[in-house]
């Protein structure tokens, strides 16, 4: 056998071979080169799939091509060998492709490599993932969501058996996550200690960027890197994919461009670092880019005769965290914006799916303060008890225009303020009653602290059917208290019933309700 030595060794793997001439002048570099081959670093997603395909992502070590192999056999006996992409340090060596004109309601397996670009000769172990293509026809389709992770300071901890609700989430095969959002707490340091209230340590993986808060592009994205250390969240992105949206804690908490940033923050500019923290969040997740507008959060994914899912951005467009009493509509008033409630109108109006989930970040009638302490301030859309004012009028908006527009079975999906809940919005009980009735559902935390109940507004009239929550005297549990949260929904295909149950990291079926949907 012949082996082909570069010439162009680089110091250190010069000297990690010199004086070594005993073993073998051949045998020692490429031995060298084996020991040191790029790594897939933080495992492999796929997210955003449709019918046709879906996106994939992994990131390596170093400068390298991504190559990508993609079958419907797991032995990969058919596959079909995409033409590689670049890794590079300018996206932190993360690569993403669409994979396309693949079939509907189909097991996809994929295969990633990473090729050195220094040395084409060198190649990465190879790592495998999966995901099914959204249904041509009428068959099952089953989902969970929640959002919350590494919240809090409840960072990764092996002794309470890691990010333990992904393991769960993925014994039921769902065929997607609907990520809610706070993806990460940029703003949350991970100590490597934390004394519970009974006197037990909670002990965390660390790293050196999870010291403090997020502020230069690499500690963001190592924010993200830091739930990839999980094994349970690294299996679950292998074979689940992920529908994701952001919130605050992708940035700091309760952000808008009003922020004042606490002391523990040297770059004062909160534009610049909610800049940095967009380019990272979108680094790092398996999304479709929009051409129309790099770096769009909302989209539509269309899964199926019987889903459509409509993914929202509560944080790019809104106006300042102020009082938010205006009864008129404008800037000062804006969560989602003139061009993103526009584009829901329409994306509802044109939707053929039995079943049209909105994908809110933040519920539409708990009250969270932006100045908790003082109960000062508007966090959320909930401006307290009355007709609707400030960004309740966006809200306002689109329930009516549902109404009028006849467009029926639209459920909401949201996460947001750690606890498990289950609103029925009744207009018979609301200020503002010009709606059809319809159901909210609220999950998490994924990994975080438990917090809440919150207090809810009537302005909608949302009327409690279920909810767990630690109460007011037991706020900030860690995980190990059990009150981890996630939704479960599965859509039959025959009737078109959807079944949504409200779970906890055990697995306990918590509460559930099936809902029938209506003609169009």
């Amino acid at each position: 056998m012949t082996f082909r030595i570069s010439r162009r060794l680089s110091r250190r793997r010069f000297l990690s071979t010199a004086g070594a001439g005993a073993i073998g002048a051949l045998a020692v570099p490429y031995l060298s080169r084996a020991a040191d081959r790029p790594v897939v670093t933080s495992g492999v997603q796929s997210g955003d799939v449709g019918a046709d395909g879906g996106v994939v992502w992994a990131r390596a070590d170093r400068p390298s091509q991504m190559l990508v192999e993609v079958a419907t056999r797991e032995s990969f006996a058919n596959a079909r060998t995409l033409p590689p992409i670049a890794a590079l340090p300018e996206s932190d060596f993360t690569a993403k492709m669409l994979l396309e004109n693949l079939p509907a309601g189909q097991q996809i397996f994929y295969r990633v490599r990473f090729r050195d670009l220094a040395h084409s000769g060198i190649e990465s172990e190879p790592v495998v993932g999966r995901f099914r293509t959204a249904p041509g026809d009428r068959r099952d389709v089953s989902f969970v969501w929640g959002g919350d992770v590494a919240g809090q300071g409840w960072g990764i901890n092996p002794d309470d058996g890691g990010m333990f609700t992904f393991a769960t989430m993925r014994k039921h095969r769902p065929d997607f996550l609907l990520h809610s959002g706070d993806t990460v707490y940029a703003d949350g340091p991970i100590k490597s200690e934390v004394t519970l209230a009974d006197g037990k340590v909670w002990k965390n993986v660390t790293t050196p960027e999870k010291a403090k808060v997020a502020e230069t592009l690499d500690e963001f994205r190592a924010a993200h890197k830091y739930n990839f250390m999980d094994e349970h969240l690294r299996a679950f992105n292998a074979e689940v994919p992920i529908f994701v949206q952001w919130d605050d804690h992708e940035v700091t908490n309760n952000w808008s461009l009003s922020k004042e940033l606490p002391a523990a923050y040297k770059e004062r500019n909160i534009t610049l670092l909610a800049a940095r923290a967009a380019r990272a969040f979108h680094e790092m997740y398996p999304m479709r880019e929009s051409i129309v507008e790099p770096g769009r959060v909302y989209r539509t994914i269309n899964y199926g005769p019987h889903l459509d899912v409509f993914m929202l951005d509560e944080r790019s467009y809104r106006g300042p965290n102020g009082p938010n009493q205006q009864t008129a509509y404008g800037p000062e008033s804006y969560f989602l914006g003139p061009d993103q409630l526009a584009w829901l109108k329409r994306a509802l109006l044109n939707s053929r799916a039995t079943w049209k989930v909105i994908a809110s970040d933040m519920p539409l009638s708990i009250i969270v303060y932006d100045d908790a302490a003082n109960k000062k301030g508007s966090e959320a859309f909930a401006q307290g008890d009355g007709p609707p004012r400030g960004r309740e009028l966006e809200i306002a908006d689109i329930l009516r225009f549902i109404k009028t527009s006849g467009i029926v079975n639209t459920v909401w999906l949201t996460a947001d303020v750690h606890y498990a809940a289950a609103h029925y919005y009744n207009p018979d009980k609301a200020q503002f009653q010009e709606f059809d009735p319809f159901w909210e559902f609220v999950s998490g935390p994924l990994h975080a602290g438990t917090f809440g109940p919150n207090e809810l507004d009537n302005t909608f009239g949302p009327e409690v059917k279920f909810i767990k929550a630690p109460g007011a005297d037991k706020q900030n549990l860690p995980p190990s208290a059990g009150m981890q949260f996630f939704g479960h929904v599965r859509i039959e295909g025959a009737s078109g019933q959807m079944t949504v149950t409200l779970r906890d990291r055990a697995d306990v079926a918590l509460w559930s309700t099936t809902l029938d949907p209506k003609p169009a």
